[in-house]
């Protein structure tokens, strides 16, 4: 039902800027937390950014001061944009909703499709 699609990874020099977005689509009452993750070759997935949804902000160290993350609720996106990039960023960016369907009172929680972001040196 609830679906992520996101955008704008891609390949940057180190120093370089990017911004990931992810919109969401389909029938969705509440949403709690938007949050980005990343899987980077041979290495586990980790969270980078969250927004709950009492306005709490969260990062991984080592992207602190570097990343941002935000939202638009009127189109349901979040936002990642990504300053500063170092070859260690290089990763499948992944983000993740969680809420309450609007269609019949449900849980949901959706992973979108991910986006390659590779950082050259």
């Amino acid at each position: 039902q609830v679906q992520l699609v996101e955008s704008g990874g891609g390949l940057v020099q180190a120093g370089g800027s990017l911004r990931l977005s992810c919109a969401a689509s389909g029938s969705i009452l509440s949403i709690n937390t938007m949050a980005w993750y990343r899987q980077a070759p041979g290495k586990q997935r980790e969270l980078v950014a969250a927004l709950g949804s009492g306005g709490s902000i969260n990062y991984v160290d080592s992207v602190q001061g570097r990343f941002t993350i935000s939202r638009d609720n009127a189109k349901k996106t979040v936002y990642l944009q990504m300053n500063s990039l170092k070859p260690e960023d290089t990763a499948v960016y992944y983000c993740n909703v969680a809420g309450v369907t609007g269609l019949s009172i449900r849980y949901f929680e959706v992973w979108g499709q991910g986006a390659l972001v590779t950082v050259s040196s």
